[in-house]
């Protein structure tokens, strides 16, 4: 209501700026105006006259043109004509019709007249798109103290608090979580790599239970199985290391996004990137004819080539590929293969490293 009542205000100081004017009659003219100045003419004639400065026949054709003049002066003082009188009606309605009516309608053209009221409470509140992330962090918080068992907020914060390099915040919000959403292996493996983080990187006894704990839940852990072999690497247990991360990548997609990671840390270990066949497969070669197995093995390999050619960012595949044809003697078809990859990672400096480290452990130039 407050708002229109300003609105009105507003529209009726406009039409009454239009009509002031409008509705201020002529001031009648002072003595010094046009007409009295003609009555003064006609007074010095009779005085010329008197004293003989004019003659009489001039002094009569003066007086019948000031009179003239004066006749038209006195017309000119009288109310305004007609057609004045008609425009400022004219402009009057407008003001008090049309004024009203052309702001109306610009209000139901641009404005919102069907917008509800807004709360009070949320009126001092900017649009979720436009906040900053610390205010949005302050309201969780906020809402988290007045409901601290409210599981959801303490898992959407948790990882917030990680980007932020809030680290103790980070480890008590995934502690939050777990108690109040229950564990899993995802919950697990977030804690126990928060607790990493917050030692400086260091896979602590208490951060390793966690991720123990993750695996048990869920074999397939990729982020435990991951830092437990990052812990067997700080404990000196290379060898642990390269064979939890050799596991990882002979059961891994080839579009797996870790799996450059993986392939980091096990080069860095020492091991070969390039898993050998699977226990599946070498069964089955076990009972088959040296053709047969032959048959088998160049199938494999030129499956695997097929599959690069559509998808050569797998650095792994490539240097199983390599490999392959130097194991069945294709030394034409290895430098080839290790050409085509080459091109196929050129422009990425990660691959192209553990691509040239790979094949270093092949025994090849990288």
């Amino acid at each position: 209501m407050t708002l229109w009542f300003v609105f009105a205000l507003m529209t009726a100081a406009a039409i009454f700026a239009v009509l002031w004017p409008l509705g201020r009659r002529n001031r009648k003219q002072a003595d010094g105006s046009e007409a009295a100045v003609y009555r003064d003419q006609l007074s010095e004639i009779e005085r010329d006259v008197s004293t003989g400065l004019i003659n009489p026949p001039e002094a009569q054709a003066a007086r019948v043109e000031i009179s003239r003049r004066l006749l038209a002066a006195a017309d000119n003082q009288r109310a305004p004509s007609g057609t004045n009188v008609a425009l400022r009606r004219l402009a009057a309605v407008v003001a008090l019709v049309g004024l009203p009516i052309v702001a109306i309608g610009l209000y139901g053209a641009l404005g919102s007249p069907g917008l509800p009221d807004f709360p009070l409470a949320q009126r001092s509140r900017a649009p979720a798109g436009t906040q900053s992330l610390e205010n949005l962090i302050a309201q969780v918080e906020q809402h988290l103290e007045k409901n601290p068992a409210d599981g959801r907020g303490w898992s959407v914060i948790a990882p917030v608090y990680g980007r932020l390099g809030r680290l103790d915040d980070a480890v008590r919000a995934f502690r939050n979580s777990i108690t109040y959403n229950g564990e899993n292996a995802a919950r697990r493996a977030d804690l126990g790599e928060a607790l990493t983080a917050a030692a400086g990187g260091v896979v602590t006894a208490e951060a390793k239970a966690e991720f123990e704990r993750a695996v048990a839940l869920d074999a397939e852990e990729v982020k435990a199985r991951y830092f437990l072999g990052l812990a067997a690497e700080q404990d000196g247990r290379t060898a642990d290391a390269a064979s939890i991360w050799r596991a990882m990548l002979e059961k891994a997609p080839a579009n797996a996004p870790w799996r450059p990671l993986v392939q980091g840390a096990l080069v860095r270990v020492g091991g070969s990137p390039v898993p050998g066949p699977s226990n599946d497969a070498v069964a089955a070669a076990k009972d088959m004819s040296d053709t047969d197995r032959s048959a088998m093995i160049h199938s494999m390999v030129d499956r695997l080539a097929a599959r690069l050619k559509q998808n050569g960012d797998d650095v792994e595949g490539w240097l199983r590929l390599v490999r392959a044809y130097m194991v069945l003697g294709d030394t034409d078809k290895a430098k080839a293969a290790l050409s085509d990859a080459r091109q196929a990672v050129a422009k990425d400096p990660e691959r192209l490293q553990l691509l040239n480290e790979g094949l270093k452990n092949l025994g090849l130039d990288g």
